[in-house]
């Protein structure tokens, strides 16, 4: 026989022989089980990708937690808007995601009634996170067996063959979440990956293994202030230096929020527990001025009332337009407004360094205004003020360094950028030699009124900025009280926080109960950038 023929004889047997291997009970056996096996495989993963999720409570914030199919395993953090951070936390086949996005108001309402409950959250913190993901693990489980049984039994309509799919289902999901357990690494929380705004976390407060240090001490104190603040109106009633009367004015002035997540669950508070009538907000909303920071602007309509901002020189031309988008914001910049009564004006700061980077220094005595672009700025609102048809009652800037032109322009000017609270007197301008001085605001009797600066601290505590020291910046924000005359009569302020307490400070300062010192801005302390 050729070896035509021999090969001719094999192509007419295979047929016949692929039939009988067919109709094997073992190869029958084989290819039933496979399929099982990938049904149940499947049903496991399409279970996991769609349910597997579990919002998990720690004391008042809500944590959603879900599992998903993954090669390399790890854990992925959000943190909205500042991005996310990744960790090498375990070896695949599963991935854990955590949205820390929202607090739970009803936890938070429960917390503020009883105090006591505040520190047992806290307590509790770790607990409540472990028991979150164990309860995440079991959930998984459940659904992944349950999925691989229900599209099992689309497919085969068969009893055995639909338990082996959840038997195969319930092997492969406890094996997965067995080695991840098995493989789990706790030191790699202080290795984290960023994305997102993150990136830019290392060069802003250092490296993660310092984060995590100075925050753990931070956080200690950061679980009383909701419960602190709500002390804070029944701190006023031992004040009686000052009763505010029903035509009283209030105003919030806040600053340098920094992409703080609690800043504006405090503002609300303040707001309503001190009938707030406008917010004014003197700038540094944001940390870097990115296109993916503009959704933080969006918390400011929660506020409830007026709020009014001028740009910082963190704040770029992007998050001026995310801020003046909100339906209850007023942007100023070199324009003036008026809002409950009062007569505002502001200007944004010129300058934008995000980057801390420096600029010719403006402070210093006899500067050029030429040479300064926050002197220049000053001047232009100053301009901008004595044009105005109606008399200007508090000028906005975001750098101190931007008041000198202002002096006897208004009588009150309010900023921030330091951090630092302060209240100074600025000194008189000297009038022109070639022009007859701009006439300065005067009282009800007809005396020249000095023009105050009023200088808040971090609103937000610095953001990520303010876990760089060794004490945590506190948060600062003051309440301003101004008469049917729109004159400032008293202000309060109030501060939160600091390292190993856990306490709210607020002191009530009532215009003219003792003299204040006139204090050039050359003497100020030197603003962060």
């Amino acid at each position: 026989m050729t070896t035509r023929e021999r090969l001719m004889s094999v192509v007419r047997k295979f047929p016949y022989a692929m039939g009988k291997v067919r109709r094997n009970p073992w190869t029958r056996r084989v290819r039933v089980t496979a399929m099982v096996a990938v049904i149940g495989l499947g049903g496991a993963v399409i279970g996991t990708m769609l349910f597997a999720h579990a919002d998990v409570a720690v004391g008042p914030f809500r944590a959603e937690m879900s599992i998903s199919p993954s090669v390399l395993g790890g854990t992925e953090v959000d943190l909205p808007p500042l991005g996310s951070l990744h960790l090498d936390s375990h070896d695949g086949p599963i991935h854990l995601k955590v949205n820390l996005a929202a607090l739970d108001q009803s936890r938070t309402e429960a917390l503020i009634d009883d105090p006591a409950a505040i520190s047992r959250a806290g307590e509790n913190a770790v607990d409540d996170v472990r028991d979150g993901v164990i309860r995440l693990g079991v959930r998984t489980m459940g659904i992944a067996v349950l999925s691989a049984l229900v599209l099992s039994a689309l497919i085969f309509r068969n009893v055995r063959r639909v338990a082996a799919s959840g038997v195969t289902a319930l092997v492969v999901t406890g094996g997965s979440l067995g080695l991840a357990a098995s493989t789990l690494r706790p030191d790699s929380i202080a290795e984290p990956r960023y994305e997102g705004l993150l990136v830019n976390a290392p060069a802003v407060v250092g490296d993660a293994r310092r984060i995590a240090d100075n925050y753990g001490r931070y956080s200690e104190q950061l679980q009383q202030i909701v419960s602190n603040v709500s002390r804070l109106y029944t701190t006023v009633s031992s004040l009686p230096v000052y009763e505010p009367a029903e035509n009283t004015t209030r105003v919030l002035h806040v600053s340098d929020l920094h992409l703080s997540p609690q800043a504006y669950g405090l503002i609300r508070t303040v707001v309503q527990t001190f009938d707030i009538d406008v917010v004014i907000d003197t700038g540094d909303l944001v940390d870097w001025g990115s296109t993916a920071e503009t959704n933080y602007a969006s918390s400011i309509p929660s506020v409830g009332v007026p709020y009014i901002w001028v740009r910082g020189n963190h704040d770029s031309a992007s998050i001026q337009a995310a801020v003046a988008r909100q339906r209850n914001a007023i942007v100023l910049d070199n324009r003036v407004a008026t809002v409950a009564g009062l007569t505002i004006g502001g200007i944004g700061d010129p300058e934008f360094t995000p980057d801390k980077s420096e600029t010719p220094a403006a402070e210093n005595e006899g500067a050029d205004p030429a040479q300064s672009p926050l002197l220049r700025a000053g001047t232009q609102l100053a301009d901008t003020i004595r044009a105005s048809d109606k008399p200007v009652d508090i000028a906005l800037v975001h750098d101190p360094a931007m008041a000198p032109p202002l002096s006897g322009v208004v009588p009150l000017v309010l900023a921030g950028h330091r951090h630092q609270r302060s209240v100074e007197l600025l000194p008189a301008p000297e009038p022109a030699p070639s022009a007859s001085p701009a006439p300065a605001p005067s009282a009800a009797d007809g005396a020249a009124l000095p023009t105050r600066l009023m200088v808040e601290g971090s609103t937000g505590g610095a953001g990520l900025r303010g876990l760089e020291k060794e004490e945590p910046t506190p948060l600062s924000l003051s309440v301003l009280y101004f008469d049917e005359n729109r004159q400032l009569k008293a202000y309060d302020d109030i501060r939160l926080g600091g390292t190993g307490q856990s306490n709210v400070e607020m002191q009530r300062n009532v215009i003219g109960a003792k003299p204040e010192e006139v204090v050039t801005p050359s003497g100020s302390p030197a603003p962060p950038r």
